[in-house]
């Protein structure tokens, strides 16, 4: 029979945020409700700094991924293929950030069946003034200590490859 005294009765923090009066099944369960709900949460925040500017949060990450590709550019696949969320319609994505002049595509010289994406001026101008109040939206996480944000890193690290083996 288990000790009653070392048995906590107070619900945990995510129980209380989303109103759950049963416990998880797990802490496992546990654990990924808080994982989405946080990933939620700071996807709200960085969502408001670039709604503002006609951006989604995938736009701006292409548009990250885009320059730190230089000149060259990226095929649409291999932008989809390094992107944090992955989004089904890449080229969706693309069309609407070539209809707001900020990336430019062009057929490959070498295949033509690729097409390259390149961020464009306006797509850099846009990046650089979105940079601050970005970092200004990460410092959520720069609360933590060092230590404490590296064993985050690791952690999450460990989950994504478990969940991809």
């Amino acid at each position: 029979m288990p000790n009653l005294s070392s048995v906590s009765l107070k619900p945990s923090a995510i129980q209380q945020e989303i109103r759950q009066t049963k416990p998880f099944r797990s802490k496992g369960q546990e654990a990924v409700v808080g994982l989405l709900r946080t990933a939620d949460t700071l996807r709200r925040a960085l969502g408001k700094v670039v709604e503002p500017h006609g951006l989604t949060l995938q736009q701006y990450n292409v548009l990250r991924i885009l320059r730190g590709a230089g000149d060259e550019g990226l095929p649409t696949l291999e932008i989809a293929e390094r992107m944090i969320e992955r989004a089904p319609g890449i080229t969706r994505l693309l069309d609407r950030l070539e209809a707001k002049k900020l990336v430019r595509r062009q057929r490959c010289p070498t295949d033509r069946r690729q097409v390259l994406a390149r961020i464009s001026r306006p797509g850099l101008e846009l990046l650089e003034r979105l940079e601050d109040p970005m970092l200004a939206a990460d410092a959520l996480l720069g609360q933590l200590p060092r230590r404490r944000l590296e064993l985050l890193i690791e952690l999450l690290d460990d989950l994504r490859s478990a969940a991809t083996a």
